[in-house]
């Protein structure tokens, strides 16, 4: 099986399909194609009719869209694990992760996903308003599980793969969220997954300026 990615600096959805396979013990090889070059655009055609990573080809079959990748992955190699086993904890966890999928619009714009950089930004309303939403979200949930584990149903889950690169932009950005979320961010920080991925970007040598936002944190 082979997962095509982007940059590991810059490529969210990327990280997504990524961190389902590894964290997950799926087995994979991993080809990294660079974001906004010349040799991109052409490259991508062979795995993906959107021409945007990830795409993920296991055989004959060809999975775009990491979501869509997160749920095959779940019913081919899990047996459905990745979901809470409760129906309305199941649920409740594909309707946060569709949200994350299709919303928060406003906090992706202003906080592109960065790894390797700590910067200051100043958010609209609207974006605020994200993060807000977020961190009321990830406090209810946490509050409610914390009893069961560390992550937002208490085991790992879909969701939190879901959610995992808006941890990675608020570890970049740091506006301010409750002790709750903190915590939780942490919690997705210390993931060996996670730690191998942000190390891995480190030693990227692209810089896409248009993602390069903010100022460095004052001292």
């Amino acid at each position: 099986m082979e997962l095509i990615i982007g940059n590991k600096n810059y490529s969210s959805w990327s990280l997504r399909a990524w961190l389902m396979l590894k964290a997950c013990n799926v087995e994979f090889e991993e080809r990294r194609l660079a974001l906004f070059t010349p040799e991109f655009a052409e490259q991508i055609k062979a795995f993906s009719p959107t021409g945007k990573v990830p795409a993920l080809i296991d055989g004959d079959i060809k999975v775009w869209d990491s979501l869509a990748i997160c749920e095959y992955i779940n019913e081919t190699y899990l047996a459905g694990d990745a979901w809470p086993k409760d129906v309305a904890k199941r649920a409740q966890a594909r309707a946060i992760s569709c949200e994350m999928h299709s919303g928060f619009m406003a906090l992706r714009e202003e906080m592109p996903m960065n790894c390797r950089a700590r910067r200051q930004v100043d958010l609209s309303t609207a974006a605020l308003k994200d993060v807000w939403r977020i961190d009321l979200m990830w406090q209810e949930l946490r509050y409610e599980h914390q009893e069961l584990g560390p992550w937002l149903f208490g085991e790992l889950s879909i969701a939190d793969i879901m959610y995992a690169p808006i941890a990675l932009r608020l570890n970049t950005y740091a506006p301010a969220i409750s002790p709750l979320s903190k915590a939780y961010v942490e919690t997705l920080m210390a993931h060996p997954a996670i730690v191998e991925w942000v190390e891995a970007s480190i030693t990227e040598e692209e810089v896409i300026s248009e993602e390069e936002v903010g100022r460095d944190f004052d001292g």
